[in-house]
């Protein structure tokens, strides 16, 4: 059955699958690095357009290691999931510093650099190296889910184990680098997760899911719990020359070591603003300018931003270094970025429709 579930996948593959995706050309590991880390819970449209600017940017190892961080977190601003960037950054100083700029060929070396996991280290083995490794991204986890109708959700210990164990043994010896790219196409393309396209999928015949007409119940859902709600004032500090007081957030957390708007406690009343900013940042600023409310959501919690506007009267007050420093518009927007933030200081009146 293994060999004839990965043939059938070739030769779908051969007819139907992507050729064309941009990391394909001139493949090599750091390439096929780059796309993997973009890719995770980020659809390939999406990816497209960051990775070829990536890419154009920092187009070897090298050159990512010596970036400035801010240049690499604008390249990613709008990606999401901040910490693949600097995980990025870091393991690429890694691979310079430790293994003469060359990725290793072994998973096992792989997974010690930041930012890489079992199924991403087994990609770059397979696709940049062509050699023998098993994937088990959220597209293969649904395609071999599907087929062998493993119940459960995958971020389950016990489930994950099944799914690992179906993926070794659908791995072939041959043509891997194809293999691990047809999988993830059958998933993506094919056996998609709410109206997967059973009759143009190579393996219908043996799959037990659609056998028992239970495709969409493969794989198990993630138990669900409410998100919780917070709030947050946005302060859009603005002095006479048309500067923007901007603060770098903390390596660790939430738009990690992005440049955002200051945050002002929630508690405060509109008419409370002013004194809050020459208390907290030593600012006098003239009576603030309200602008439409949005919530952002995050993996594990919605944010209710309210951005108000400020002029600042004596800019110099507040402190210019690697924390709090004021930035001409266009120099703001050229930093790393939080997608929301960026609307905002380029179209306040989409931010409340994002």
């Amino acid at each position: 059955m293994p060999e004839r579930f990965a043939d059938r996948l070739l030769d779908w593959y051969d007819r139907h699958g992507r050729h064309d995706l941009p990391w394909h050309d001139n493949q090599n590991a750091y390439r096929v690095w780059v796309s993997e880390i973009m890719l995770q819970q980020t659809q390939v449209t999406t990816v497209i357009p960051y990775f070829n600017a990536f890419m154009a940017r920092f187009p070897d190892v090298h050159a990512l290691a010596n970036a400035p961080v801010d240049d690499v977190l604008s390249h990613w601003s709008g990606l999401g999931y901040y910490a693949r960037a600097r995980n990025l950054q870091k393991a690429a100083q890694t691979v310079v510093q430790d293994f003469g700029g060359e990725f290793p060929d072994d998973p096992e070396q792989l997974e010690t650099l930041s930012g890489i996991g079992r199924s991403t280290a087994a990609a770059i083995v397979a696709q940049a190296y062509g050699k023998r490794a098993a994937i088990l991204d959220g597209n293969v986890k649904r395609v071999l889910a599907r087929y062998h109708a493993v119940p459960g959700w995958p971020g389950q210990t016990a489930v994950l184990k099944q799914l690992w164990q179906h993926a070794e043994a659908h791995t072939p010896d041959t043509r891997v680098r194809d293999y691990t790219q047809a999988i993830m196409d059958l998933g993506a393309m094919v056996c998609t997760r709410s109206r997967p396209k059973c009759e143009a999928c190579p393996l219908q015949q043996d799959c037990t899911a659609h056998a028992r007409g239970e495709a969409t119940l493969y794989p198990g859902s993630k138990p669900k719990k409410a998100k919780p709600e917070k709030t947050t004032w946005m302060a859009i500090l603005e002095d006479a020359d048309g500067r923007i007081l901007l603060e770098r957030r903390p390596p660790t957390g939430i738009w990690g070591g992005l440049w955002s708007l200051p945050e002002l406690d929630p508690a405060l009343g509109a008419d409370e603003l002013q004194d809050h900013c020459e208390q907290k940042l030593g600012l006098r600023c003239g009576e603030p300018e309200l602008i439409s409310g949005f919530r952002h959501t995050f993996s594990h919690y919605h944010l209710h931003i309210q951005p108000a506007r400020l002029l600042v009267h004596n800019a110099n007050a507040a402190a210019d270094d690697d924390v709090l420093a004021w930035f001409h518009r266009d120099e703001a927007l050229a930093l790393g970025l939080p997608a929301p933030i960026r609307t905002l200081l380029t179209e306040p009146e989409q931010a409340a429709l994002l």
